[in-house]
Parts: C-alpha cells; sequence; structure tokens
C-alpha cells in the first residue's frame, strides 16, 4: 500500500510506502534514511520527473531556505522527500 502526498500547491506528488516514510521520519540525522530511499527505483522514477525550478519554487514557500541554499537541486529533492515523509507519519499519528 502506497500512501499519496502532496504540497499545498499541488505542484509535488509523492506515493510513498509507509514503511519508508516511517523509516525517515525519525529523531536525530535522517540524511542516511533520506540518501537510501532515494535510491529505491519507485521513488527515483518519481523524482526524476520534478524539474528544478518547479521544485525551487515549491520550496521557497516553506520559508526555511534562502536562494543560495535552493540552488541545489540535489539537496532540494532531499528535503522535498524528507517533508513527504514526516508529513506522512504525522498525519497517520
Amino acid at each position: 500500500m502506497m500512501v499519496w502526498w502532496t504540497t499545498g500547491s499541488g505542484y509535488v506528488e509523492l506515493d510513498i510506502a509507509p514503511e519508508d516514510a516511517e523509516a525517515v521520519a525519525q529523531s536525530g540525522d535522517n540524511l542516511q534514511e533520506v540518501k537510501a530511499l532515494m535510491k529505491k527505483p519507485y521513488i527515483k522514477e518519481q523524482l526524476r520527473d520534478l524539474d528544478r525550478k518547479g521544485l525551487k519554487d515549491t520550496l521557497r514557500e516553506y520559508g526555511a531556505w534562502d536562494d543560495r541554499e535552493l540552488m541545489d537541486h540535489r539537496r532540494n529533492l532531499r528535503r522535498i522527500l524528507w517533508i513527504a515523509c514526516w508529513d506522512i507519519v504525522e498525519e497517520e499519528g
């Protein structure tokens, strides 16, 4: 079973397995878990379709990163995946 997640703007939509979201949404540094999830084929395929500008604009709405930080597309992909996983886990809880 997958959980469908979307940003408020609807620009980013992802289907994520609950167990994968839970693996990322843990206390502490989750970077390794996010990187591992990004390598899964079903996630890799979804992230591949996100364009740089649209993702950057979407993340800018969160107000947590400045323009310099949002220049790195790979980090932006990690950011949106991290946000999605935490939202999914928080909604389930």
